[in-house]
């Protein structure tokens, strides 16, 4: 099965051609070479590495390409030397033990006459080795083509043979000669000195020679090609099998973040609709940063997986509008370790976490309270803490706790981005209040400048505790 190439970089919309030069990631985010420059050779969207991507130089017009073609297309010389070389090696053994044979009836045959014999008769079977294999590529034997198929092969075995006793007879060694006391060519007259073919050299070799070449040549020959056939076929539904599983992860986990944008929208947008007549300045002002927070959002719709100061640059926007609607009420401590600003993490992973703590926690204090945003370095592993000091968790007896959409969506977002690796706990701290801890392995985003204009201003300067 072949997928639809794309034609169109996913960064700066140039076209690309289908047999031209491009680079993509595991996701098939397609890109220029520009752009693949420009990123360091990390996909802007998802930070997975760029790769070229093979050039196709036609349209494949059928479903399945010829198996000949796949096998013997890209390296035949690959073919050929393999068989020169397992073949080189059988006569080699063969000699070993023809010449240990004779040594031990008592006969003073030389390993150089031995090796030369074995040598007519099985080395020549290497240049008939690659059309056999490619006959069985051709002709494979199926379920439902047993019958005929295999009558054909037996055509084919038979010709084999044929060339092999045509081949084997052309050398010097193509059979014993007791008149002689020696080898005899076929074509050959050794004591004349000249050209003479012999007929009945030829016949004898292929009645003696016919079922050996078919059952010890021919048919592993045959065997051979289909178990590399068969494993080609298992290998590529394997890959075709995890192509269509990455896509689904992707396509799910998009859906997964266009359920956390408008959730995050739709609350601020209430926030304004709530100052619109108590405090028209303030809404002005929450406006202006949620345009802001429209324009990061939109432009980075794309991306799976950013940085943490780009996260934090996010977060930053949205806390603002939440500094306005609560005032003093709201206090918010950044504790960023510095060496945690370029680790991976998904996008929009921290904002939910956050309004979920203001919502929740400080909103429903009347004096206010603070939220506390941390990240630190855990050996291989990236720990990020929101911590509220609001009043905590309150559930029914005997029910477990209930979590919003955001934190629900999160959770998923995590498992289907992570696995096993990572962890996401909320539980209640002993002075009141909730922390969400997050737990993911610590990757480290390779610097891309072409998206400081996306984000605004670099926060790198934090990696002490300070204070929104």
């Amino acid at each position: 099965m072949q997928l639809k190439m794309k034609t169109g970089c996913e960064k700066c919309g140039a076209d690309l051609q289908i047999d031209g030069l491009a680079y993509i990631c595991s996701y098939e985010c397609t890109f220029c070479s520009v752009c693949a420059t420009e990123s360091k050779g990390s996909c802007p969207k998802c930070t997975g590495e760029l790769v070229r991507r093979p050039r196709r130089p036609a349209p494949v017009t059928g479903a399945e390409e010829s198996e000949p073609r796949r096998a013997l297309g890209s390296k035949p010389w690959l073919v050929w030397a393999v068989s020169f070389g397992i073949w080189s090696i059988v006569a080699l053994a063969a000699s070993g033990e023809s010449y240990e044979y004779w040594l031990s009836r008592g006969y003073a045959r030389s390993f150089g006459s031995i090796f030369a014999s074995e040598l007519s008769q099985i080395l020549t079977y290497a240049p008939l080795t690659p059309l056999a294999f490619a006959l069985a590529m051709r002709f494979s034997i199926k379920r439902g083509n047993w019958a005929q198929r295999s009558l054909l092969h037996l055509t084919f075995a038979i010709v084999f043979s044929m060339a092999h006793v045509a081949l084997r007879g052309v050398t010097p060694f193509a059979a014993w000669d007791p008149r002689v006391g020696g080898f005899v060519s076929g074509i050959w007259n050794s004591q004349a000195h000249i050209f003479e073919f012999k007929r009945q050299i030829f016949e004898n070799l292929f009645l003696s020679n016919v079922v050996e070449d078919i059952t010890g040549a021919y048919v592993p020959i045959v065997l051979v090609a289909h178990a590399l056939a068969y494993y080609r076929k298992f290998r590529d539904r394997e890959l075709h099998s995890a192509k269509l599983e990455t896509q689904l992860a992707k396509s799910h986990l998009q859906t997964l973040k266009s359920h956390l944008q408008p959730h995050f929208l739709f609350n601020t947008m209430h926030s304004i609709s709530a100052l619109m007549l108590t405090d028209p300045g303030a809404a002005d002002k929450m406006m202006m940063r949620l345009s802001d927070l429209l324009r990061m959002s939109l432009e980075s719709s794309g991306i799976q997986i950013t940085c943490l100061s780009r996260e934090l640059e996010f977060l930053a926007a949205y806390l603002e509008i939440e500094k306005v609607r609560l005032g003093e009420r709201l206090n918010v401590v950044l504790d960023i370790g510095a060496d945690t600003l370029d680790a991976q993490v998904p996008s929009l992973l921290l904002q939910p976490l956050a309004e979920n703590a203001i919502k929740h926690g400080i909103s429903r204090l009347s004096s206010g309270g603070n939220v506390w945003i941390t990240a630190s370095r855990d050996g291989n592993d990236l720990c990020l803490r929101v911590r509220d000091n609001g009043p905590g968790l309150v559930k029914a007896v005997d029910a477990p706790p209930r979590t919003g959409l955001g934190l629900r969506t999160t959770r998923e977002r995590l498992q289907t981005l992570y696995g096993s690796e990572q962890s996401f706990e909320i539980h209640g701290t002993p002075s009141g209040g909730v922390e969400v801890c997050v737990k993911l392995p610590f990757r480290i985003e390779p610097h891309v400048s072409t998206d400081e204009a996306v984000f605004g201003p670099t926060i790198s300067s934090i990696g002490d505790t300070v204070t929104l």
